[in-house]
């Protein structure tokens, strides 16, 4: 019932007393947005380029990446970098990650915000995982593995110690579920028995999961995060059916505002105290789903991730 409670609470937030325009100046900071070309990935894009940061758009489609760059940039007088990632291939995950190392040192903010939601039960990743799970988590999973030495690199040579900072975009539906479920992840007969939701749901919870196991394994040199954009009208519903699509657009917001919690996560002051938190709509901190915060589970997931990916480090 609390969960259902925190749910419907999110849903409606009050106004934010937190924007844009309390961004800091980003001169000199590097970012990578996945799915930066669309939805609350591009209002993050414009965001941060408005305010001066160095911007990796990193997206599937070379060719709708690089029309949202152009259109950014009318927008804002600041160009975006393309970078090609397909989250549910993990060999262009390994290339991408290599491809950014190639040009950067540092990176100072991360945005884990690209997903897939509902889409049909048929569909599934390259390395046959489930193509929510193995996009929404095991791809953005092992990118940020392969970019520690990057943010590592940008808090040890910041002058005043800032860390870096990994912001993990989740969902309410982090508390639709408690636990996950091993044997629905790779492709098989108990996962086609599941319904798209049936799919999605852990893939958020796990998000959560993961986020707060990264604050407790690198907190040290990085600030992570989760949060719950908020609901919102963005093509991430694409896949719903008709009926759903409607009910969920009449109690959705608009996309700028769904990009303020995780604007104010990675580049707010007061979130240099943020590791370990959950967020929640529009950028204040909030209570998860209890289960979520178990260590074990952490422990749990993060071997199970590392152990799947363990081909492409």
């Amino acid at each position: 019932m609390s969960n259902i409670l925190s749910v419907a609470a999110q849903s409606f937030p009050p106004k934010p007393k937190w924007g844009v325009d309390d961004i800091p100046d980003l001169t000199g900071k590097v970012t990578i947005v996945t799915g930066g070309n669309v939805g609350i990935g591009r209002e993050t894009v414009k965001a941060l380029l408005a305010h001066n940061a160095k911007v990796y758009m990193a997206s599937r489609s070379e060719d709708k990446a690089t029309a949202a760059i152009a259109e950014l940039k009318a927008e804002t007088g600041k160009e975006a970098i393309f970078l090609k990632l397909d989250l549910a291939d993990l060999r262009s995950v390994k290339a991408s990650a290599e491809e950014f190392l190639s040009k950067e040192n540092e990176l100072h903010i991360l945005f884990l915000n690209a997903g897939v939601m509902a889409c049909p039960v048929e569909w599934t990743t390259e390395q046959k995982f489930d193509m929510q799970f193995g996009t929404n988590v095991i791809g953005h999973f092992l990118f940020s593995q392969l970019l520690l030495p990057a943010l590592f690199a940008a808090t040890e040579s910041s002058p005043t110690h800032e860390k870096a900072r990994v912001v993990t975009t989740s969902s309410g539906s982090s508390y639709a579920v408690n636990k996950i479920d091993f044997d629905t992840i790779v492709d098989g007969p108990q996962r086609r028995k599941m319904s798209p939701w049936g799919l999605y749901n852990p893939s958020k919870f796990a998000n959560v999961v993961v986020a707060l196991e990264f604050a407790r394994r690198y907190g040290d040199h990085i600030v992570s995060t989760s949060l719950n954009p908020g609901n919102l009208r963005s093509n991430l519903q694409q896949h719903l059916p008709k009926f759903q699509y409607k009910l969920t657009q009449c109690i959705s917001h608009e996309l700028p505002l769904g990009a303020l919690t995780q604007l104010w996560a990675g580049t707010s002051p007061e979130g240099a105290d943020f590791n370990g938190k959950f967020l929640i709509p529009w950028a204040r901190i909030g209570k998860p789903n209890p289960a979520t915060q178990d260590p074990n589970v952490g422990q749990t997931l993060w071997a199970y991730l590392e152990d799947a990916v363990k081909d492409y480090k």
